[in-house]
């Protein structure tokens, strides 16, 4: 499992996520996701750390809190929903016409 943290500054890259969860326990992995046009953070990431209880620290102590500006949402992620199964997907993968 991981954590979601939300409310991300858009100047927070994944070593600043590092070293504030590090704090916490052992990080064995950052994510912050980026726009794919613009190469601009999402505003958000996550961070998987190696025990449950070192996950629910940080939650406990991180939610609410302010770094860089900004009040951090920080929580379990959520297991990602299939994007297939929205209503009204064809299968078709809407390329573009590059094939």
């Amino acid at each position: 499992m991981s954590i979601y943290i939300g409310n991300l500054s858009y100047d927070a890259v994944q070593e600043d996520l590092e070293e504030v969860f590090r704090e916490y326990g052992t990080v064995k992995r950052t994510q912050i996701p980026v726009d794919r046009e613009t190469g601009r953070s999402r505003g958000f990431g996550f961070v998987e750390m190696s025990s449950d209880e070192e996950e629910e620290r940080a939650i406990e102590a991180l939610n609410g809190a302010e770094w860089m500006g900004r009040q951090l949402r920080v929580n379990k992620a959520k297991p990602r929903e299939n994007n297939r199964s929205r209503q009204g997907y064809s299968g078709r993968g809407g390329g573009g016409g590059r094939y």
